[in-house]
């Protein structure tokens, strides 16, 4: 199984709207990539990095595939409509990684 973790810097001045995050654009999501093989996603808030430091990311979704290329094939076709609903939840860039999940 692989993963997508879609990070979103904790940054001053950071706005970032769970809900429409977790609703809207997650259905989006897995409107877009469920043809590729998406079989789950979660998300998560970041509370805080560890004593009093802050959160590394106020938000971190998870797109997890069956395939390694799931993912690849799935931006290749509908990035740019997801990309485009970024502005509707965050003013920030997201950073992203591909996983594989060990067992």
């Amino acid at each position: 199984m692989y993963k997508v973790s879609v990070m979103y810097p904790n940054n001053e001045g950071a706005e970032f709207d769970y809900e429409y995050y977790r609703t809207t654009h997650m259905d989006l999501v897995k409107k877009y990539f469920g043809p590729f093989g998406l079989t789950r996603t979660d998300v998560d808030k970041g509370i805080h990095g560890g004593g009093e430091k802050p959160a590394p990311y106020i938000c971190i979704g998870n797109l997890y595939f069956d395939s390694r290329d799931g993912y690849d094939r799935g931006i290749a076709e509908f990035g740019s409509t997801l990309r485009g609903d970024i502005p509707n939840f965050t003013n920030l860039n997201p950073i992203r990684q591909i996983s594989e999940i060990l067992e």
